[in-house]
């Protein structure tokens, strides 16, 4: 009896063990996921321009392969890449978390420069000339899964930095979490949206009460206006989220520590200025200042992205093709 009552002990020891385990990869998971927040929304108001232009019953299979495509660019290729650069190299986290800022910024100011001075794009246009559906569908979802891995990649960067793990293990157990639960929050919503519309003619056609008949006509006339709000909050949350990043990483680095210095006191006068709000006011600053550092930098990168950066790396895929 009395060994039994040892192993009953040794049980509940190890469960505590188990559930404390368990208790630190939620708490670390819901930390990490809040810093990569910016990035998630963003994901999720790009996803949906992926099923644009396809027949309502190609939706959700299209947004399924993209999640799949999403969970194996984070589960199997970022996870243990980024658990091995975090051991064997962890000084290149930072400098990656600021080259995937740059591309946030340069991302969102492209979309603001677009949107304010519409212009064709030729590779767009060409894309959507395809007379083959399925092959447009395949180039779609590839298209999608490798805009997916650069987010991806900047999510459980974030991620990563933000998880204080005693152990492999934990980091591994907490990236997997968040990488899953972000995959399955932001196609879920993408699902959601992308089936609204249909939803809201369903209603409008079939409804048996007024009030349902108005809430289809609503939902129908109200989607295209909340893609634009999502587009204009995916923007924002680019600029914002990839300004803060270069800003807090030249500050890491004291390679140009002055923009964080301001900012942060900036954002310290205003939150004095409002006694009864001072922390909703700070982040806001710091918010509305890194998004407007974001669009700068953004501005300044547009050049060298489309006149460098692009015809490099078009001349290595091309080359690359030709060989195959």
């Amino acid at each position: 009896m009395s060994g039994l009552l040892a192993l009953l002990d040794d049980v509940a020891a190890i469960a505590k063990v188990a559930a404390a385990s368990v208790d630190d990869i939620a708490g670390a998971a819901a930390k990490a996921g809040a810093k990569a927040a910016g990035v998630v929304i963003d994901d999720a108001a790009v996803t949906p321009k992926y099923v644009h232009g396809f027949s309502a019953d190609r939706e959700l299979p299209i947004i399924w392969r993209i999640a799949l495509g999403s969970l194996r660019n984070k589960l199997l290729i970022l996870l243990p890449g980024l658990l091995a650069l975090d051991a064997f190299l962890p000084q290149a986290i930072i400098p990656l978390l600021m080259l995937g800022g740059a591309y946030l910024c340069f991302e969102g100011a492209e979309k603001l420069v677009h949107a304010l001075a519409p212009h064709a794009d030729e590779a767009v246009e060409a894309d959507f000339d395809t007379k083959d559906p399925v092959h447009l569908e395949e180039d779609k979802v590839a298209g999608a899964i490798k805009t997916d891995f650069i987010l991806s990649a900047e999510i459980m960067t974030i991620a990563l930095a933000a998880i204080e793990a005693p152990n492999l293990w934990l980091q591994a157990a907490t990236l997997a979490v968040v990488g899953t639960l972000i995959t399955v929050a932001v196609y879920g919503a993408v699902a959601l949206i992308v089936k609204m519309d249909d939803v809201g003619l369903h209603l409008a056609a079939t409804g048996r009460t007024g009030a349902g008949r108005a809430l289809g006509r609503g939902l129908v006339l109200g989607m295209p206006k909340l893609m634009a709000l999502l587009s204009a909050v995916g923007t924002a949350a680019m600029l914002w989220v990839g300004g803060n990043i270069v800003i807090h990483g030249l500050e890491v680095t004291h390679f140009w520590p002055w923009p964080y210095q301001t900012i942060h006191h900036i954002a310290e006068v205003a939150a004095h200025a409002v006694p009864a709000a001072p922390g909703v006011v700070g982040w806001l600053t710091t918010a509305a200042l890194d998004g407007v550092f974001g669009l700068v930098l953004g501005v300044l990168l547009i050049p060298v992205a489309t006149r460098v950066i692009g015809p490099i790396w078009a001349t290595i895929t091309v080359g690359k093709a030709g060989t195959d």
